[in-house]
């Protein structure tokens, strides 16, 4: 029996959708089509995003939602701000995403140019962690910026353009590097063999595949993508991506060289190091699980999770699977879309976990520990009559390494148009009860 803990601290739409599929875990699986309880939970959620429903809420701050805070702040101090805000966001619900733009100007910035101005040890350390708490965040709000060509309204465009070339060399990222290979390629490939940053040619539960793997993107993508889109035709993108990240290179070094090495050192390079690092352990967790049969489909290839450092605090970065299916959706548009299209994730054998975010999926893999991961998956579908053993037997076959034979036989060279992926959930009910019977037998061996 699966445990039904949620965290408190998940935000107000996790905790719906957690309910409603721990509430489809205690029904026959015969059972688990669209009812009365998904068309409330779907309606509750989108009053949530609707300006005009009463029951609208939008996001103002990760670390508190309005109910943590004093009425007095509320009223004299957050909702005043808020109205003013909706005038400059994009979507209303996005004040969030000011209120981290502000942050960014009147802490990070100003931090960066006293250091230069006068480098103590003790702010070096401190702005580094800074910057480090501020990663996840920042890089998760460029994510809803490149994805959608801004945050901002059409009036402050002037502030949606600019203000990424200011604060990205201060988080860790390069000029437009981020747009470059996370738009203009990983959702291209999405994960498949020409992906430079596909799991699929790797063992995804031993540590020296890891360390391979993050060690290539560390050191080689900065000549891998501009070569990338050489090969696909790309000439002009091949030019830009290439010109753009060595040119941040060449700043740094001068800053570093010429200016002040240590605090160039905290301002600059910790942040690129650590960003690059945890952007692939975060990539890893994200597809570390690909399904053995159909690796090629958005639903077997990428996960789903709820749990407070991916959704709370990166704006709904859980909704893996949703986000490949569509990489334009809103972000507080993620739940409704797993809830409408619940169906379509049971009948494609996705898999939904709770209470665990990218890094310690990838700490838990690299220990092989299975058995934590099988009780922070949430069943749906055919899983729902799987024993504890029986899911650890299942997920060990989702990190196996794929061959070259394995690729050219189950990725299509069609499959690099994000239109030629798999997106339907629907399959055979036979195929089905055939992978259970399969990871039944599995166990029994084991």
């Amino acid at each position: 029996m699966v445990a039904v803990r949620i965290d408190p601290y998940l935000t107000g739409p996790d905790h719906v959708v957690l309910s409603n599929l721990f509430h489809d875990v205690q029904k026959p699986l015969s059972h688990h089509s669209s009812t009365s309880t998904d068309k409330d939970a779907i309606a509750q959620l989108q009053a949530l995003n609707d300006e005009k429903n009463p029951g609208f809420q939008p996001t103002v701050f990760t670390t508190w939602d309005e109910k943590d805070l004093p009425p007095w702040i509320n009223d004299y101090l957050v909702k005043p701000y808020t109205t003013w805000a909706k005038s400059v966001v994009r979507h209303p619900t996005d004040v969030v995403f000011l209120t981290h733009i502000i942050t960014y100007f009147l802490v990070s910035v100003p931090s960066a140019i006293l250091l230069f101005y006068h480098f103590t040890w003790v702010h070096g350390v401190l702005h580094a962690i800074w910057s480090l708490w501020c990663a996840g965040s920042f890089t998760l709000m460029m994510h809803n910026h490149i994805h959608n060509n801004g945050v901002l309204s059409k009036s402050w465009a002037w502030l949606d353009y600019t203000f990424p070339y200011i604060l990205e060399p201060l988080m860790g990222h390069t000029w437009d590097s981020y747009y470059y290979h996370h738009v203009k390629h990983h959702h291209v490939e999405s994960n498949g063999p020409d992906d430079l940053s596909s799991t699929v040619r790797y063992q995804r539960d031993d540590l020296l595949n890891f360390l391979c793997y993050v060690g290539r993107f560390l050191f080689l993508i900065w000549l891998e993508l501009p070569l990338y889109f050489v090969r696909k035709g790309k000439l002009v993108l091949a030019c830009k991506a290439g010109t753009t990240e060595l040119v941040n290179y060449l700043l740094i070094y001068l800053v570093t060289t010429r200016a002040n090495l240590r605090a160039s050192t905290f301002v600059f390079l910790i942040p690129f190091v650590q960003l690059r690092l945890g952007l692939m352990i975060g990539n890893w967790g994200q597809h570390a699980l690909v399904d053995e049969r159909e690796p090629d489909s958005d639903f077997r290839s990428s996960i789903t999770l709820m749990d407070v450092p991916s959704n709370r605090f990166c704006f709904n970065d859980g909704y893996h699977t949703a986000h490949h299916l569509n990489p334009r959706r809103h972000w507080r548009d993620q739940p409704i879309h797993f809830l409408q299209q619940k169906e379509a994730y049971r009948n494609g054998r996705a898999l939904v976990f709770h209470n665990i975010d990218y890094l310690m999926m990838t700490v838990k893999l690299l220990q092989k520990d299975y058995e934590y991961l099988a009780k922070c998956l949430v069943p749906i579908g055919e899983q729902t009559r799987m024993s504890q053993l029986e899911i650890v037997a299942m997920l060990r076959t989702k990190t196996k390494r794929f061959t070259e034979e394995d690729i050219a036989r189950k990725f299509k060279p069609s499959t690099t148009a994000p239109s030629a992926r798999k997106r339907s959930g629907k399959k055979k009910g036979v195929e089905d009860a055939f992978e259970v019977s399969q990871v039944r037998l599995l166990t029994k061996v084991q």
